[in-house]
């Protein structure tokens, strides 16, 4: 199966030549204070003086935040499927930032719109991967039959393959074409499965099912390749391209983790798959123009009680108090639902087998130990997500897809409380129409109530710095402090993971909020 013709040039077609969209790059930063090179250094430890945050100014600070900000607006019409547009940041605490996110269409068949945020721990390996090959395995999960069909006659005829997304990307996300000869392959497998199969659902039930059938397959997949690439590199003695210590490589992606947040909106209708303590909100603009925050998802970790229970059930009777120590899976992992992580997953003879023959594995990923204490009944992880589902109405204004690190910081009817403000004072900046009975008096006082209302508003068009700027400055009042903005902007790489994760943000506008 995976040694049919024409498979490389469509790993080609499908992996690098999908449409894509990418804003301008930013523009460059400010000229620094001389001594910001220096403070802005990973491996110099000087932490700054009181003094130098004081001097990190308000172009300095915004650079910062907007480096890796991302707006788009999506075009009116069945295509966007209910979407009007959305914003995301990403503000890194690790270096590189171990989360991810990605945003696409399907394009064949209408299929919808995606968003997903990825938070990844032992490394980002797991997280990019992952960001990169997920929406094609549901692309995959959710197109019927017949176009599956297709497909795989263009591949075997060695034909152009149509593009399955349609990604909306800022330049600085993660993007590496490394591997894909061996994605393609594994996804290819998938589809053919699917078609061998040929039995499809009614559309009631198919997209929820469909999401966690992707989920669980890419996670199948990941662990296979590191399979292979385990037991090929050991039998050749040989390094491979691709290996162990290669950022990109199948081992390093399983090694690592990472727990995912996806949205999938498609003819008015959302469906959310959640693994991990990511998560996603909605913001609803009650009949009286409060805002009010739905969660749409489930924390899978020690303080969900549903969740402890779900995974004691799991194991015998006599592991109860291993399985989970101090709140977490055999005292080591926070989250209890993650893709990756195969040394929660494989038994302990492959963990084994992996540890004597890749030695330099440990080496290379310092969070990576021997097999965990208590290791007796494994798989003790699961990559299988909770899916909710949801008919989107007038008064449901936006989603709020973001990853632990803003929700360690904010609460979530505090997030949907600025979402909703900054939506609306955006709104308010659009020109005034005059219409009939419209008298300069009355034009005047509507002018000096907009301003009013946008003045907080005006330094950050993109709604998810904006939520950015707060979460890291607030001054316990609901306004930013710009002496904190800059203390918590300016802590050294090695300290600042002390204070606050990778933090990111996705904002999807689906109706505009009332005035």
């Amino acid at each position: 199966m995976l040694g049919r013709k024409g498979t490389f040039s469509a790993a080609q077609a499908l992996f690098r030549c999908d449409i894509s969209y990418s804003p301008p790059p930013p523009p460059p930063p400010p000229p620094p204070h001389p001594d910001h090179a220096r403070l802005h250094d990973p491996g110099h430890r000087k932490y700054r003086t009181k003094a130098e945050v004081e001097q990190m100014g308000a172009a300095q600070i915004n650079h910062i935040l907007k480096a890796n900000e991302f707006s788009h607006t999506l075009p009116r019409g069945p295509a966007s499927h209910g979407v009007l547009s959305f914003h995301s940041n990403l503000l890194p605490s690790n270096h590189p930032s171990e989360d991810c996110r990605s945003s696409a269409t399907c394009l064949p068949g209408g299929g919808g719109v995606l968003f997903g945020v990825f938070d990844g721990h032992a490394g980002a390996a797991c997280a990019q991967a992952v960001s990169q090959r997920l929406f094609y395995y549901i692309a995959v999960a959710t197109l019927p039959v017949r176009t599956l069909a297709e497909l795989e006659c263009a591949v075997e005829e060695e034909r152009a393959v149509p593009p399955l997304l349609e990604w909306h990307k800022h330049p600085q996300d993660h993007s590496s074409h490394d591997g894909a000869e061996i994605s393609f392959h594994s996804l290819r497998n998938y589809w053919q499965e699917r078609l061998e199969d040929e039995q499809e659902e009614e559309d009631g039930g198919r997209v929820g099912s469909a999401l966690v059938d992707a989920f669980c397959r890419l996670d199948y997949d990941l662990s296979v390749e590191a399979q292979i690439q385990m037991s090929l590199s050991s039998f050749r003695r040989v390094s491979l391209p691709g290996d162990a210590l290669c950022p990109s490589s199948p081992l390093r992606a399983a090694l690592s983790g990472c727990t995912a947040c996806v949205a999938h909106i498609s003819n008015g209708v959302l469906h959310v798959a959640n693994l991990g303590d990511s998560r996603a909100v909605l913001g609803v603009q009650e009949a009286d123009g409060r805002w009010s925050a739905l969660s749409l998802t489930n924390d899978h970790n020690a303080q969900n009680p549903d969740e402890l229970q779900r995974i004691l059930g799991e194991h015998p009777q006599s592991e109860r108090r291993t399985v989970v120590r101090h709140d977490r899976l055999l005292g080591l992992l926070l989250p209890f639902r993650a893709f990756g992580n195969i040394r929660f997953k494989w038994s302990a003879e492959m963990l084994s087998r992996l540890y004597e023959t890749r030695p330099e594995v440990l080496s290379a990923l310092s969070e990576v130990q021997t097999p965990p204490p208590h290791y007796l009944t494994p798989p003790y992880l699961s990559a299988r997500p909770e899916v909710s589902r949801h008919q989107i109405r007038a008064v449901d204004k936006f989603l709020v897809l973001a990853s632990d690190g803003l929700w360690e910081l904010m609460h979530r009817q505090t997030v949907v409380q600025l979402v909703g403000e900054h939506l609306t004072g955006l709104q308010q900046q659009r020109p005034i129409t005059s219409g009939a009975g419209v008298t300069l008096g009355s034009m005047q006082r509507l002018l000096l109530e907009r301003k009013g209302r946008v003045l907080s508003v005006l330094e950050d068009q993109n709604t998810t710095t904006h939520v950015l700027r707060h979460a890291l400055g607030d001054d316990g009042y609901g306004a930013v402090e710009p002496k904190r903005l800059a203390k918590m902007l300016s802590l050294p790489a090695e300290v600042a993971r002390r204070y606050r994760d990778d933090i990111t943000i996705t904002v999807i506008h689906l109706n505009e909020a009332n005035l």
